[in-house]
C-alpha cells in the first residue's frame, strides 16, 4: 500500500447489511439500495456489485452519469434514477434501460419524444407530493397527470413513489404517518380511476427499519445499507421496539500515513492563523490529508488514531495537511498508519462521532471524502 490516503471498504459488512434487510422485508419485496454520491462515499462500482451479489434486486442512483458507469461496468440489474434527467440525454437513459422518476408534464412530453425516437418503451415512476415539497405531483393533480401519461405512446407507468420529510430526525413520527396516509390515498385514487401501478415505494432506511407498513412492493434502502444509522433518533426508536437481532455493520474505514514527525518547543504556534500554541515540547505527526480530501476544516475537538491511541488535532485543518499530537504515543514513526474514521486497537472513530466534531451528519461525512481517493476492499 503506497497511497497517501485511502478508504478501506469491508465487503463482509456490506454483505451483512443487505442480508439483514432481505430478512427484514422478505423475499417478495424489491430491495433497491441507493448507490448515489459514489455509494455514499464507499465507491460506486465496488459497492454496487457487492450489494447485488448479496441479494439486492435493483439499484437507485441520482444522475445519468452514475447509471452510465454502472452499465459500462457490466451491471444489468434494473436501475432507477431518482433525480432529474435533462431532455437532451433522455435517449441515453432509455438506451441504458433506466427507470425514470416523473413529476411534470413537460418531462412526460420529452420522455415520449425520446421513446418514439428510440423505438422503445420508457418506464416511469410518478413522484407524488406528500409533504417534503421538493419534486412531486400534488394529490389533487395526480389522476389527471397519470391519465396524461397514459395518452403517450411508449410511456408506461411502472411505479408510484414519495419520500419522507421527517422520519429520521425525530422520535415523533406523526408527520411521517401523515405522509404515509397521503401516499396510500394517492394509490387508492389511481386505483379508483382504473390506473394500475405495479410498484409502490416510499421507504428509506428509517422507514424500512421502523415501519413494515411502508414496504409495499419496493424499499429504497439508503445509508443503512452501508452500516450507518440514519440518526440517533432512528436508533432510539428501533431499540424501544426491538423484536429481533437486526444489526448494522459499518463498512467504511479512512486511513492515511504519517508523512513527517517533528518536535516543536513550548510557546510555538501550529498552523494557519496561529490558533494553537504549544504549552510544552510537542511532537507532531504531519498527515497528508486535508479539507480538499474531505476532512472538514471546521472540525473542533477532533483526533485521529495512531497505534491504537488518540492523537489530538492541533491547529487548523489545511487544504492537504493536518497536524496531530503524538507526544505521549511511544514508537511513532514516519510511514505509520493513522486512522481518520474507523478502528485502531480498542479505539473507534465512527462517522457519527466525526459528524459531531464537524457539526454535520454522517451522510455528509462519508459522501464528502474525495472520490479521487482509492476505495479498496479490505482483506478480511
Amino acid at each position: 500500500m503506497y497511497e497517501l490516503t485511502w478508504v478501506e471498504i469491508s465487503r463482509s459488512a456490506l454483505e451483512n447489511n443487505i442480508r439483514q434487510f432481505r430478512r427484514l422485508i422478505g423475499p417478495k419485496t424489491i430491495l433497491c439500495p441507493c448507490v448515489k454520491a459514489n455509494a455514499y462515499g464507499h465507491g460506486l462500482l465496488e459497492t454496487a456489485k457487492i450489494f447485488l451479489a448479496a441479494g439486492a434486486d435493483w439499484l437507485s442512483v441520482n444522475a445519468l452519469y452514475e447509471a452510465r458507469a454502472l452499465r459500462r461496468s457490466g451491471i444489468t440489474a434494473p436501475l432507477y434514477i431518482l433525480g432529474y434527467v435533462p431532455a437532451d440525454v433522455l435517449s441515453e437513459a432509455l438506451e441504458l434501460d433506466c427507470r425514470l422518476v416523473v413529476f411534470s408534464k413537460d418531462q412526460i412530453r420529452a420522455i415520449a419524444r425520446a421513446a418514439k425516437a428510440a423505438g422503445r418503451a420508457a418506464r416511469v415512476h410518478i413522484k407524488v407530493e406528500t409533504g417534503s415539497n421538493r419534486m412531486g405531483v400534488r394529490l389533487e393533480e395526480l389522476v389527471d397527470f397519470a391519465r396524461f401519461i397514459r395518452k403517450q405512446k411508449l410511456v408506461e407507468i411502472e411505479g408510484l413513489a414519495t419520500h419522507f420529510a421527517n422520519i429520521e430526525d425525530t422520535t415523533d413520527h406523526s408527520f411521517a404517518e401523515l405522509q404515509l396516509r397521503r401516499f396510500t390515498e394517492a394509490s387508492e385514487l389511481l386505483q379508483s380511476a382504473g390506473i394500475s401501478v405495479p410498484i409502490r415505494h416510499c421507504a428509506n432506511s428509517a422507514a424500512t427499519i421502523l415501519f413494515p407498513q411502508t414496504h409495499f412492493e419496493m424499499v429504497r434502502l439508503g445509508i443503512a445499507g452501508y452500516g450507518m444509522w440514519p440518526s440517533n433518533e432512528t436508533y432510539v426508536s428501533f431499540v424501544k421496539e426491538r423484536k429481533n437481532n437486526f444489526h448494522l455493520a459499518p463498512a467504511f474505514t479512512w486511513k492515511t500515513r504519517i508523512a513527517h514527525i517533528k518536535t516543536v518547543p513550548a510557546g510555538e504556534f501550529v498552523g494557519y492563523g496561529c490558533t494553537y500554541k504549544t504549552s510544552h515540547a510537542t511532537r507532531l505527526a504531519i498527515l497528508p490529508v486535508g479539507y480538499y480530501d474531505g476532512y472538514d476544516r471546521g472540525i473542533t475537538g477532533g483526533y485521529v488514531l495512531i497505534r491504537g491511541q488518540r492523537a489530538a488535532i492541533r491547529g487548523r485543518i489545511c487544504m492537504d495537511i493536518l497536524m496531530a499530537e503524538v507526544t505521549d504515543i511511544a514508537g511513532v514513526k514516519t510511514g505509520d498508519e493513522a486512522v481518520l474514521i474507523g478502528r485502531s486497537g480498542e479505539e473507534f472513530i465512527s462517522a457519527e462521532l466525526f459528524a459531531q466534531w464537524a457539526a454535520t451528519i454522517n451522510y455528509e461525512v462519508t459522501t464528502r471524502v474525495n472520490d479521487r481517493i482509492p476505495r479498496i476492499l479490505a482483506n478480511e
